[in-house]
């Protein structure tokens, strides 16, 4: 496997991982939430993630998966693990610890008056947790469309990178509110994307030696299920209760249009 192509899908990994930093820092020193830009930028990344994943890596995963099986059981094969990836993150959502709503709302003006306040802290430490753990397969998933495609994997990584900026939010808000600690805050918001790349190291590092058609062929469909219902159930969700539903919406769009343009012009 080519190195360079490695390094690249590697990078990508961390910037899309390390974005929870940037929703720290946002965190930190706005003075005020924009919730028109988090909605819109929320339902753009929705957009992107739900058009490339029918459109671009299910057609993938088919063709390669039809090739190695035959049409009836590729498309069989192509079907199962798609829903496969879907109920992988279900399950991650359904058992993780979720002391808070890992993907609860907040904003930046809930920064003004830290009080030190132990539920809080444990609460912002259980959102670091169950948001680490559902950065691990977003790890993998960027990781090996970028593999196979760096042109995909940039697409992937930034409407991921777009996504991970609230959980960054959600992170540090409660952290710094229960200690007045703006570092601490920002550490732990930070750490929690630093599970992106070390899933997809470690996805690398258990499947390199089995990488083929038929590896890929099921990982892709999974990744698109994976994409699917984050976007439905983690960013559409979260733009709306910023309460710009509309701009949510024509977000969405937007991603969808720049998606299938990157698709048509660059790919």
């Amino acid at each position: 496997m080519d190195t360079s192509a490695v390094l690249l899908a590697f990078g990508l990994t961390l910037f899309a991982g390390l974005s929870t930093g940037v929703g720290s820092l946002m965190a930190f020193f706005a003075k005020k939430t924009n919730t028109k830009f988090l909605s819109i930028a929320l339902g753009f990344s929705a957009g992107v993630m739900i058009y490339v994943s029918f459109v671009e890596i299910f057609v993938k995963a088919k063709d390669s998966l039809i090739e190695v099986l035959g049409e009836s059981a590729g498309n069989w094969a192509t079907v199962g693990a798609f829903f496969g990836g879907m109920f992988l993150i279900a399950l991650i959502d359904r058992f993780v610890p979720t002391f808070g709503n890992p993907h609860e709302v907040h904003k930046v003006e809930e920064m003004s008056s830290p009080a030190t306040d132990k539920k809080l802290l444990r609460m912002g430490l259980f959102t670091a947790l169950a948001i680490a753990i559902h950065n691990f397969p977003e790890g993998l998933a960027t990781f090996t469309a970028a593999i196979k495609e760096p042109a995909l994997g940039m697409s992937i990584a930034l409407a991921i990178a777009i996504h991970n900026i609230p959980e960054g939010i959600a992170v540090s808000v409660p952290i710094y509110y229960a200690t007045g600690d703006k570092k601490k805050a920002f550490w732990y918001s930070f750490l929690s994307g630093v599970a992106e790349p070390v899933g997809a190291l470690i996805g690398f590092f258990i499947l390199l030696r089995f990488f083929n058609d038929m590896v890929f062929g099921i990982l892709f469909a999974g990744v698109a299920g994976i994409m699917v219902f984050i976007s439905l159930d983690e960013l559409l969700p979260t733009a709306r209760e910023y309460g710009e539903s509309h701009l949510s919406i024509y977000g969405l769009i937007a991603g969808m249009i720049v998606m299938a343009l990157s698709l048509l012009l660059f790919m």
